[in-house]
């Protein structure tokens, strides 16, 4: 039998920029988690999402883009488009 969940799946690799971004545990990453949500994702927090999706997904985010991915949803539905 197949194992039906992959390693590094796109949500895991969400969840680990993230919580290496924002300094928290991996399960505090959710879905439903947006800008502000916790203390950490604050304006200095959200810098360094944006520096870590780029080193991770190996993507530049213009500037116009950075105050649309306010939300995991939002950053999920970019990269899912972007690639």
């Amino acid at each position: 039998m197949t194992n039906l969940t992959a390693p590094n799946t796109l949500d895991e690799r969400i969840r680990e920029a993230l919580a290496l971004a924002l300094q928290v545990s991996p399960d505090t990453i959710i879905t439903e988690l947006s800008f502000g949500d916790i203390p950490q994702w604050d304006s200095m927090g959200h810098m360094e999402v944006m520096m870590r999706l780029e080193e991770f997904f190996g993507i530049e985010i213009n500037t116009d883009t950075i105050s649309t991915l306010t939300s995991v949803a939002a950053i999920r539905a970019y990269l899912e488009n972007s690639h």
